[in-house]
């Protein structure tokens, strides 16, 4: 005998309004979503070309990227650090935005810190695990993102910890799949503005030097950046609302 849930299991994730969604939030609230996302993309390019160098730093020299063992290392982790705290505010940002009301960055800050260290650890194994699949398939690494693809949401919302990735692959369960063709449309978008970034990045280091080149890459890397924190946002809260019952508004009251 086979158990039911009270939500039918093939209710539509709603890949479309996902991504419509996103971009009016993205778009509706520019301001902060633009200064998260540059500050995030910013702080990662002047890591990357202190530690590693300006072609790696821009993507234009991948060469130098494997020079020594400990840079590399410690621009990674240095940037999975910006890279969480980032994706932290912007789910935050993206509920308030969602629900019509408005916080400082600031008690973004303090609900956001607490999930830090969780999301960078566990993004580190997810990043294995996405590498073994990939070994495999290409499609065996996506899979691994789509099982784990909203554990910085369950870390910041739920206060989840390292048992993040358990509760995410709970919640995608039955959406793996949609969550794989989600999550290539928004690498698509952000190719599109990596490839724009690209002749920014030319156009400006001739002009004005790494630094000019820098803030113009981050420019436009940071609505890549922030682009992809709201989506994760609102695929956490649809898969709440398809299997639990739970709102936005219910989801962001934990800030309140």
């Amino acid at each position: 005998m086979t158990e039911t849930s009270t939500q039918p299991p093939n209710m539509p994730l709603g890949v479309g309004d996902i991504i419509s969604s996103s971009f009016s939030i993205m778009f509706g609230n520019f301001f902060k979503v633009f200064i998260l996302g540059f500050i995030g993309a910013f702080l990662g390019f002047i890591v990357n070309f202190l530690f590693l160098g300006f072609g790696a730093a821009t993507g234009t020299d991948l060469t130098g990227s494997t020079a020594s063992v400990l840079p590399t290392i410690i621009s990674i982790v240095i940037n999975m650090v910006v890279y969480g705290l980032v994706t932290a505010l912007l789910i935050q940002l993206a509920y308030d935005a969602k629900l019509g009301r408005s916080s400082s960055i600031g008690e973004y800050f303090s609900s956001a810190l607490p999930a830090i260290v969780p999301i960078v650890v566990l993004s580190v194994a997810i990043g294995i695990l996405s590498m073994a699949g990939a070994i495999a398939l290409i499609i065996g690494a996506l899979w691994v993102y789509a099982v784990f693809y909203v554990m910085a949401p369950v870390a910041v919302i739920e206060r989840g910890g390292f048992g993040s990735m358990g509760r995410s692959a709970e919640l995608t369960k039955e959406y793996r799949w949609p969550i794989v063709g989600l999550f290539i449309l928004v690498g698509v978008v952000s190719i599109a503005l990596t490839f724009v970034a690209g002749f920014v990045v030319a156009i400006l280091a001739s002009i004005g030097g790494p630094i000019f080149a820098g803030i113009g890459l981050a420019m436009i890397n940071g609505l890549s950046y922030a682009f992809g924190g709201i989506v994760v946002a609102l695929v956490y809260a649809r898969l709440r609302e398809i299997k639990e019952g739970v709102d936005v508004d219910q989801i962001a009251s934990v800030f309140d």
